[in-house]
């Protein structure tokens, strides 16, 4: 079996964490993509995590082992009280933790790994778009492009049906050239969503749907992939694509045209 590569471990870990941004995680999901060692490594990880998260596993810590959690707790309180009011620390605060949750661990490699992964991570989440983009490539490489694959919407439809709270339009445009692939349940912004698949050409465009409230209209770019969002019959509605703005602009009015209003 192919070893993992030693330079990848820490994309590796980050990953299966779900601590990478966008860019990030599709460099590590291209890697896995040609990497043999690396995708069984991930694999080995993932059933491991699996395991711990499990009810009922657990390992009950030795009374010496409280003892030094408990003396470490001591030292940062005797630390901290000693350190200058300093403005704007929060990030110190936060290596400052990340330190004290690593301090039993002997090996200081694996200690600089996670603090290596803690100030790689965004200072901040991931934006709704990035999120978006994030889904649209992971579609693209993880070959999960649809979970129900037909150009009938008839049959994409009703396929959504006690999977998603809501009931997303489904139209056909085949006529004006961009023809319906399928269609599959994603998760974006906190909530499960639909997604609706069409191509131009050799183009696909992910259409990606749940009820909303707010108004919305803006077309931008992320990453390369150009972004179109409006509102709908309170629904609001995220297309997102490699195809070139104007094409992407006619798809949207002709799916708005379409759809229930």
């Amino acid at each position: 079996m192919t070893s993992p590569c030693a330079e990848w471990n820490l994309l590796l870990h980050g990953y299966a964490d779900g601590e990478l941004d966008a860019a990030n995680a599709l460099k590590f999901e291209q890697h896995l993509g040609s990497c043999g060692g690396c995708a069984a490594e991930l694999q080995r990880v993932m059933a491991l995590k699996q395991a711990i998260a499990q009810d009922q596993v657990s390992w009950p810590a030795s009374p010496a082992l409280k003892e030094r959690v408990a003396a470490a707790l001591r030292r940062e309180t005797s630390m901290r009280s000693a350190l200058p009011a300093v403005a704007g620390t929060s990030l110190l605060s936060r290596l400052f933790d990340h330190v004290r949750r690593w301090s039993l661990v002997p090996s200081m490699a694996i200690l600089a790994a996670g603090v290596f992964l803690m100030l790689a991570r965004p200072e901040t989440g991931m934006s709704l778009q990035d999120e978006l983009v994030a889904s649209h490539v992971r579609s693209l490489l993880a070959n999960h492009l649809t979970d129900v694959e037909t150009s009938d919407q008839h049959t994409v439809k009703p396929w959504f049906t006690g999977k998603i709270d809501f009931s997303p339009p489904v139209v056909d445009l085949a006529s004006r050239g961009f023809p319906l692939v399928g269609g599959r349940v994603d998760y974006v912004g906190g909530r499960v969503v639909a997604a609706l698949i069409y191509r131009r050409n050799g183009h696909v465009i992910n259409v990606f749907i749940w009820p909303s409230l707010t108004a919305s209209n803006a077309t931008m770019e992320r990453e390369g992939y150009n972004l179109v969002n409006w509102k709908q019959a309170e629904l609001s509605i995220w297309l997102v694509s490699d195809l070139n703005p104007v094409e992407l602009k006619e798809f949207k009015e002709d799916f708005a045209e379409a759809a229930p209003k």
